[in-house]
């Protein structure tokens, strides 16, 4: 049995984070969220400091900025972030999986990739070999990095998105659902289609 851990967040997100806490052997799993509201509610979101002695953390908030805020905040209060990591996922023991990231069923991520700190890479989504994700990305449910492609802090690749070889995409980035990445990505905006062009 591991120590308690307190999710941040309550949402759909967070509800696959628990299990997958469970699955990692956390028996007592606490929810915070200041707008969600339910019997499994243990209380909002500031309360979090009560717990930094005896339990663990994890933000479980698909917003990559949000969830950078609440991250920062635990660890500025000597809280402890853990990652949380499905046993059905496929994670190369060359690979750097940082603080804080979520791996989700079905994931596959590669020889030699670079995972930065809370991170989420979703449900089916694969980081091919050598890949390097910035802090607080989100790879959503079936996107594809082929091999060496670096994702800049704070981008969101879409579900579904396939990301071509040895490309780099810079920092807040949004990659549309379904797109197809060709050449690199120098300014931040949204970039939809196939090939992926940016949204005026």
């Amino acid at each position: 049995m591991k120590e308690n851990i307190v999710l941040i967040g309550a949402g759909g997100h967070a509800k696959v984070c628990a299990e997958i806490a469970g699955l990692n052997g956390y028996d007592n799993i606490l929810f915070l969220d200041d707008s969600v509201k339910g019997p499994h509610i243990f209380g909002k979101t500031d309360c979090f400091s009560q717990f930094t002695k005896t339990a663990d953390f994890f933000v479980a908030i698909g917003d990559n900025r949000v969830r950078q805020t609440f991250f920062e905040k635990i660890l500025a209060e000597g809280g402890r972030i853990v990652s949380l990591l499905h046993p059905h996922a496929i994670v190369s023991k060359s690979a750097r999986i940082g603080k804080g990231a979520a791996v989700m069923a079905g994931a596959v991520i590669n020889a030699g990739a670079q995972i930065g700190d809370g991170v989420v890479i979703n449900t089916c989504s694969s980081v091919d070999h050598d890949c390097t994700i910035g802090n607080f990305a989100h790879i959503s449910v079936g996107a594809h990095l082929t091999g060496t492609v670096d994702i800049g802090e704070g981008t969101l690749v879409g579900a579904g998105a396939v990301i071509l070889n040895n490309l780099n995409i810079c920092d807040g980035v949004v990659i549309g659902a379904g797109a197809t990445v060709i050449k690199p990505i120098t300014e931040k905006g949204v970039y939809v289609g196939t090939p992926a062009v940016k949204i005026k």
